[in-house]
């Protein structure tokens, strides 16, 4: 991974970068990193309310603001340098709490945990206990894939010092970045935030990272921290099953396309949710006689060049293809079931300045820094925007929060398409905004749809010929290639694998393709199973995935060690306890804009029950995963 470079900003150079430096970060960066508070004067103190709604350059400071917060970070930052850039000094907590609180306001104590760990400051799990969290010498883990969840989740049994095993099919270590390689592949998330807390050297070049400056930032880690080693590439694993007698579970494995085994103690999956394709059900799909694909399974031996190009579905994936081929190919048919809700956001696909990059690559601390002031933006997000107000009657939202939303995102479609009244009302949702997941744009979106070679089409697909796509207003549309842009079979989690725990129980057959997981981890009738980014850890309005997988391994670490007191060699979720713990995640699920009856989107399993989303805020899932509720497991000696 990148390491920083030596700071060497001086005079007109130092002032040119503090010129483009992300004032809310770097203000108590160098507070921390120089003692000095006179860095945190209340002049420059952003206010951060708003910035989920409507984000604001510089925290929304004014330019009064911003002039006087840059001459004091020069005046400090030249008196550091002149100084040697010695190390930050060892601050006590009470000055932590004020720098924290400068950019979160008034700390919370129940958070402190929290907010330092966002920082890289907090002590890991495990560090003052016994070696290997006090599980015996032999003891064994798999961890199955090695993406974001995976990693990080080596990581920490790697500094414990726990033998265990990552198998991942693929052949390169980072997951959804390894198979989703297709054109304008990226982050919706800042890069930023999209980082471990551990791995703050990255060296990102752009506010939302593209796909292989991702993939670059889990290879480097994984190389610099050790983890390659525990890694078993090409590795497929078919099958589980939990021998009870000896409180093991055996895998079955496919490698390098030769059956082969593994036992170990306890496993966890970091398999994902998103990286099983789904294809329409059109009938005809398989008659046509052009090239045809998933955008997570991308032709690059298909030019696209002078191509008639079809692409079905407006999702997430279709929304950053389109414009990237829309300049290459002949014709391009958008075909499109539901328009999305768009967030416009101008810096989607800009590079970071350079002055901002410089400071980021060689300042200590400010990486982190950054990283925090966006985490705490973040960390409640746009979720009260989608908490359900049983009272409101407004059609199409939810609250008047939710009204208010949806009216500044029309507002944008009003600009958007200015001369296009016809695209205007294919563009409009007819549901509440956080219905569906929510996509950014910096503006190319709706200028491609505009382009005279681009159409949409929005009336219903009747089937697919040979050669067309035939819609159900009886229109025909004559096409080279199809690209499907249709999702992932999300709610299917493990559905790779078969999986029998204590009993002869069938993971598959006990879900009956309703997925529940008790704290999102741990699975009745199947001891030392754990699950990362298990049913309703997923995240659309609030948080960040890579804090909730961080949150997840330490409070799996938290059950790995409980293990020995208890006098035990496995441990399972209780059936009363998941039972409780879905009813109270459902309750609130019924609360939120994506699950109203009647909403259809992929965070619902075929039940209509949300499998995906957690509809609590980020506090509360940090805070119930703190300790292990030893009541509600049994243990099995």
């Amino acid at each position: 991974m990148s390491k920083h470079t030596p700071f060497s900003f001086s005079g007109e150079g130092l002032r040119h970068a503090l010129a483009q430096a992300h004032l809310p970060a770097l203000m108590p960066a160098i507070a921390c990193l120089t003692g000095d508070m006179s860095a945190l004067d209340a002049a420059w103190q952003p206010n951060l309310a708003d910035q989920a709604q409507r984000p604001q350059a510089q925290g929304g400071l004014s330019a009064q603001a911003q002039g006087l917060a840059r001459e004091r970070a020069e005046l400090l930052l030249s008196r550091w340098q002149a100084q040697g850039c010695p190390s930050a000094p060892e601050l006590a907590m009470p000055v932590l709490k004020q720098i924290m609180g400068f950019v979160t306001g008034a700390v919370d104590p129940s958070v402190v945990d929290l907010l330092l760990h966002e920082l890289g400051m907090a002590k890991p799990v495990g560090q003052d206990g016994p070696p290997r969290l006090g599980l015996p010498a032999d003891f064994q883990v798999a961890v199955i894939g090695a993406g974001m969840s995976g990693l990080v989740a080596s990581w920490h049994l790697t500094r414990l010092g726990i033998a265990h095993t990552v198998l991942e099919r693929q052949a390169e270590v980072g997951g959804v970045w390894v198979e989703n390689h297709y054109p304008g592949a990226r982050l919706d998330t800042s890069n930023f935030c999209y980082s471990y807390s551990f791995a703050q050297e990255a060296g990102w070049r752009h506010f939302f990272s593209p796909r292989d400056e991702v993939q670059r930032y889990f290879q480097e880690l994984a190389a610099s921290r050790g983890l390659l080693a525990q890694v078993q590439l090409g590795t497929e694993v078919r099958a589980m099953r939990y021998d009870e007698a000896e409180c093991v579970w055996q895998l079955d494995l496919v490698q390098g396309g030769q059956p082969r085994s593994m036992r170990v103690h306890a496993v966890i999956s970091a398999v994902g949710q998103l990286n099983k394709p789904r294809l329409p059900d059109i009938e005809g799909r398989e008659r046509f006689a052009g090239p045809a694909w998933h955008t997570a399974a991308w032709r690059h031996d298909v030019p696209l060049k002078g191509l008639r190009v079809g692409v079905i579905g407006t999702g997430a994936s279709a929304f950053q293809v389109i414009p990237q081929i829309a300049g290459e190919v002949g014709s391009l048919t958008v075909f499109q079931r539901t328009p999305p809700w768009v967030i416009h956001t101008p810096a989607y696909t800009q590079a970071l300045p350079a002055g901002l990059q410089g400071l980021l690559s060689s300042l200590p601390g400010y990486n982190a820094w950054y990283r925090f002031e966006q985490f705490w933006v973040a960390v409640e997000g746009r979720r009260r925007y989608s908490v359900v107000d049983p009272a409101w009657q407004q059609s199409g939202s939810v609250s008047e929060l939710n009204w208010q939303l949806r009216q500044m995102l029309e507002a944008e479609l009003d600009q958007a398409y200015a001369g296009r009244p016809d695209l205007r009302r294919q563009m409009t949702p007819d549901y509440p905004p956080y219905s569906k997941r929510m996509l950014r744009d910096d503006g190319t979106w709706a200028q491609t749809l505009q382009r005279s070679h681009v159409s949409v089409v929005s009336d219903p697909i009747a089937r697919i010929t040979e050669n067309a796509v035939v819609c159900q207003d009886g229109s025909c549309h004559e096409l080279d290639v199809i690209i499907y842009g249709t999702g992932f079979h999300a709610s299917q989690f493990l559905n790779s694998l078969q999986v029998t725990g204590r009993g002869g129980a069938d993971l598959h057959a006990q879900w009956g393709g309703d997925a529940q997981a008790y704290q999102g981890v741990c699975v009745p009738h199947f001891p030392n199973l754990f699950m990362l980014y298990g049913p309703n850890t997923n995240l659309i309005t609030n948080g960040s995935l890579v804090l909730f997988s961080e949150i997840e391994i330490e409070y799996i670490l938290r059950c790995l060690a409980s293990l020995g007191p208890q006098g035990a060699r496995a441990m399972e979720a209780s059936a009363a306890a998941s039972h409780s713990y879905s009813e109270r995640v459902d309750a609130q699920t019924r609360r939120m804009a994506y699950g109203l009856d009647g909403v259809s989107n992929w965070y619902k399993s075929t039940s209509g029950r949300v499998t995906q989303n957690w509809p609590f805020s980020t506090v509360d899932f940090w805070r119930q995963m703190q300790a292990v509720r030893h009541e509600d497991f049994l243990f099995w000696p």
